[in-house]
């Protein structure tokens, strides 16, 4: 496969009282299309900066990002982001939430037949078509994120951006989100990248998981190749001899970096939450999950 997205010597700085703070050096990592590829790391380690370099929200210091033959200097449509919170417009339903990013993209280039059948089209995809005329309070957290999904996915992205997607999610709803997105991604081979602090998760669902070594000036540490064959199920996995050597080194790799005892971040509730002192990151956006 032909590579889609090439991060090269990218490092970024951030301005502070105290002098320049260097949260990213040297960062190089080529993705192909089609490709699921996480990025996991203590908190502090760069990975929403990375994300928000590719999204278009951050310029980096040094080095640059090229999508598919063009550099990346702002947000656009062809890179959706998907954050930890849900980012839906509370007065809209979840048809109309859809339709906001619809119209941004395709409003010029689709007729409002065409249109509401994509809408209806991306809403089934993430099973959320028995509640398109429903509100964001009107429904769980994961029925909001799958909107969040759906309203993504209907921008028809080159790539996917997913900051920690399901980390808010009790662990059964997670669990069926992660299998959605599994389908989602076999359906459409669509490319990913997801921050996640999950180790399971980085799994189950990745071509590759690029691990971050701690910042400041992070770099990627180590990137680990997952051969599991798909379609994948999690229940058989959990026997499978080569998915515990891979779940063992990315757990070794953190406890490496951490200096303490390893974690499987997938059982602890605080993993699944950043601190505020994490990464600068531009988590404040509403409405559409990428500006045009």
């Amino acid at each position: 496969m032909s590579v889609l997205l090439d991060i090269s010597q990218v490092g970024m700085e951030f301005p502070t009282n105290d002098g320049p703070f260097t949260a990213l050096r040297d960062v190089n990592l080529k993705i192909r299309k089609g490709e699921f590829v996480s990025l996991i790391g203590h908190s502090g380690c760069g990975k929403s900066t990375v994300l928000n370099i590719v999204a278009g929200l951050h310029r980096a210091t040094s080095g640059g990002v090229i999508l598919d033959g063009r550099e990346v200097t702002d947000p656009g449509p062809e890179r959706a982001v998907v954050f930890q919170n849900h980012s839906l417009l509370p007065w809209l339903t979840a048809y109309e939430n859809v339709e906001l990013a619809v119209r941004q993209v395709f409003g010029k280039t689709r007729g409002k037949a065409e249109q509401r059948e994509w809408i209806e089209h991306n809403l089934k995809l993430v099973h959320m078509e028995h509640a398109m005329q429903k509100r964001p309070g009107e429904i769980s957290g994961g029925m909001k994120q799958r909107v969040g999904i759906a309203r993504a996915l209907a921008m028809q992205p080159k790539v996917l951006l997913m900051d920690e997607p399901f980390g808010a999610l009790d662990a059964l709803t997670r669990a069926h989100m992660q299998d959605s997105l599994m389908e989602i991604q076999a359906e459409l081979n669509n490319t990913v990248i997801m921050i996640t602090h999950d180790v399971d998760e980085a799994v189950l669902l990745s071509d590759r998981i690029v691990m971050m070594t701690n910042g400041p000036a992070a770099t990627i540490g180590e990137v680990l190749e997952v051969d599991l064959e798909r379609p994948r199920h999690r229940l058989e996995l959990a026997g499978d001899p080569r998915y515990n050597r891979l779940r063992a080194r990315v757990l070794k790799f953190l406890h490496e970096r951490h200096g303490g005892s390893p974690r499987n971040d997938s059982t602890s509730k605080t993993s699944t939450t950043r601190a505020a002192a994490d990464e600068p990151a531009v988590h404040e956006a509403e409405g559409v999950e990428s500006a045009a």
